[in-house]
């Protein structure tokens, strides 16, 4: 089948937030097609790799015609190259805009253009997309973090704290990880409607609940709860996204509940959740530039202290934060950083370090399933995609069941992985 590309192009679409995003084709000589939709934070690292926006009143400043004129401009560079060609793909993207952080051509551009090829790629060698990048090895589905209970800049409501998830840590398949979440997302559902009434139980960005709690005891209460209601305290363990940069008062206090805080007392309340509930992940639990407090807090908890605003699927930064010993898990963002191979670069060497790996979604979420695949593929064993609720999170769970089928007897699970 020949391979080479013919046509990349580019259009706008909606995200789950119902800001525009942009969505690109890559067409080869054989008539294939490459499908792929970039995603966007609202909750951004500083360092992230740069999106580009329109500005001006159109989608309130937010439209990508700008990106998608910059694809125009990458299509007329990459015409007639194998499309499966990954690596050299990238690299002249990334030379062509000629940024550090890709603001030139954008890097949702160039993720756009970047994802769509493997895709592409995948279907003329007619592979799973997770075979195409993983190959033979990839098979191992991963453990799914749900996030059931939504602060911060994904919510409405007074929680500092970002994300409360839920971790089901002994399963038997991929569908039976799924049932549980689902179900206890549904028993908190009804909770919070006894407790709180309807408002209770409008969800935020990721489809978590956003009931008018204050502090982070208050979340983890009514999770546990849940939990405990349809016997599952043995199965499923607590997560947190923190994202402390977001109520980071630039100086030298976290602003939590109105009041502020010092880092050492933010520092001993981890301990003291950590102590009183059954907390095997922490994301972000201090500012992004904070590797010596993140350092700290790896060697005082034995559990995952995981760096995303801290290292933004960025190698140099990971590679600092190895070398300080700050966190000991890494959030794989692809649009943080802009390729596919720029964000399988930075996943290799986390786990070559001993550091773990987890993919994520973001919360302007498209039904786009890419990072389904990408778990898969490069055997990390956790996803994050938000809540058993709302299309764009669950298509990520649905794409890992039929996954999880394909395999049949071939499949493995990250079994003891947070035992």
């Amino acid at each position: 089948m020949r391979c080479e590309i013919s046509r990349i192009y580019a259009r706008e679409i909606l995200d789950s937030r119902g800001n525009p995003t942009i969505e690109v084709e890559v067409e080869t000589s054989s008539g294939v097609h490459g499908v792929a939709a970039v995603p966007s934070g609202a909750s951004k690292g500083k360092a992230e790799a740069v999106e580009l926006r329109d500005g001006g009143k159109r989608y309130h400043g937010l439209g990508v015609r700008k990106a998608i004129n910059s694809v125009k401009i990458i299509e007329t560079k990459l015409l007639g190259l194998d499309v499966r060609k990954q690596k050299e793909i990238d690299d002249i993207m990334i030379e062509l805009d000629g940024m550090e952080n890709k603001s030139k051509l954008g890097a949702n551009a160039i993720l756009g253009v970047s994802l769509a090829c493997a895709k592409a790629g995948a279907l003329s060698n007619k592979q799973e997309l997770f075979e195409y990048i993983g190959g033979l090895e990839a098979n191992m589905i991963p453990i799914p973090f749900f996030n059931i209970i939504n602060g911060g800049k994904h919510a409405g409501n007074k929680l500092d704290f970002q994300e409360f998830m839920i971790v089901p840590i002994d399963f038997q398949d991929f569908k039976e990880a799924v049932r549980m979440g689902a179900e206890v997302y549904h028993t908190l559902k009804g909770m919070l409607l006894k407790e709180y009434g309807r408002s209770s139980i409008n969800v935020g960005d990721e489809g978590g609940f956003a009931p008018p709690l204050e502090n982070p005891k208050e979340a983890l209460d009514m999770i546990m709860k849940a939990i405990s209601e349809i016997g599952y305290e043995k199965s499923i363990r607590v997560a947190l996204d923190v994202a402390a940069s977001n109520f980071y008062d630039g100086k030298e206090n976290y602003m939590i509940a109105g009041e502020a805080w010092a880092k050492e007392k933010l520092f001993n309340y981890y301990l003291e959740l950590v102590e009183e509930y059954p907390i095997i992940s922490l994301e972000d639990p201090f500012h992004e530039e904070d590797f010596e407090g993140f350092k700290e807090l790896t060697e005082k908890l034995d559990i995952q202290i995981v760096g995303d605003d801290l290292f933004v699927t960025n190698i140099r930064r990971l590679k600092k934060g190895i070398e300080k010993k700050a966190g000991n898990a890494l959030i794989l963002k692809v649009n943080q950083i802009g390729t596919l191979t720029e964000a399988l670069e930075t996943g290799r060497i986390a786990m070559r370090n001993g550091y773990r790996v987890q993919t994520s979604h973001r919360s302007g979420e498209t039904e786009d399933t890419f990072i389904s695949d990408l778990a898969v593929a490069i055997r990390c064993g956790q996803i994050k995609s938000g809540a058993p609720c709302r299309g764009e999170r669950t298509a990520k769970y649905n794409r890992l069941i039929r996954i999880e089928e394909r395999l049949g007897e071939r499949v493995k699970y990250p079994k003891n992985f947070f035992k």
